[in-house]
């Protein structure tokens, strides 16, 4: 059992996170702005805190063994913030809910950069792709961003679905999708037994 701290517990992706993680028995200490409408559960602490102010951030943090980030990147908490509020904290570990539009279609090429990128997702999809080039700069903590599929929704919990690595994936039909609940698998997974250490990996069906 771990001690978590999941940052963005009231969105789409941290909600499920945490159900994920409570289920599996966790202990979850859940920060937002607004946490009022979080449902209390067994092995949850809710925190209504700006989670964007690393002195605000760093107390929360200490005495728990990794920190999960599913917050959004264009308005949400930076990497050098998060990174300094784990070091602060002595926390070791940081895993980052990330985006798709960062993995590549081809060597060298982002999906961001292709002409069919929708215009309405590129701010928040280069915001993910800056976070993690810091990332990629970080030698002293324990990180992994995990990008989903392009379709990344609420559906089903089903335990199927496939991992890789840099590269976008899509199924035969030409679809890149992944359940929030199945994205949750695939990072609680990663919690429990770490295979990619200072990297990034995707999930998708």
């Amino acid at each position: 059992m771990s001690h978590i701290v999941l940052l963005g517990i009231t969105g789409r992706a941290g909600s499920r996170i945490a159900t994920e993680l409570l289920q599996r028995g966790h202990t979850v200490t859940g920060i937002a702005r607004h946490v009022s409408q979080v449902p209390a559960q067994k092995g949850l602490t809710l925190v209504a805190a700006d989670a964007t102010n690393a002195d605000t951030l760093a107390p929360l943090l200490k005495g728990h063994d990794a920190v999960v980030s599913a917050t959004r990147f264009a308005d949400g908490i930076t990497a050098p913030t998060l990174l300094a509020a784990a070091r602060e904290a002595g926390v070791k570990r940081v895993l980052v809910v990330g985006g798709a539009g960062s993995l590549e279609v081809a060597p060298g090429v982002a999906l961001i950069d292709t002409p069919e990128f929708p215009q309405a997702y590129k701010a928040e999809a280069g915001a993910g792709r800056d976070f993690l080039n810091v990332l990629r700069g970080e030698t002293a903590i324990d990180w992994t961003f995990l990008s989903p599929a392009a379709l990344f929704e609420p559906g089903e919990r089903t335990g199927r679905f496939r991992l890789g690595g840099d590269r976008f994936m899509a199924d035969a039909q030409g679809h890149s999708r992944i359940s929030m609940e199945d994205y949750a698998i695939a990072l609680v997974d990663e919690i429990e037994a770490p295979k990619h250490s200072r990297q990034r990996f995707a999930v998708a069906y």
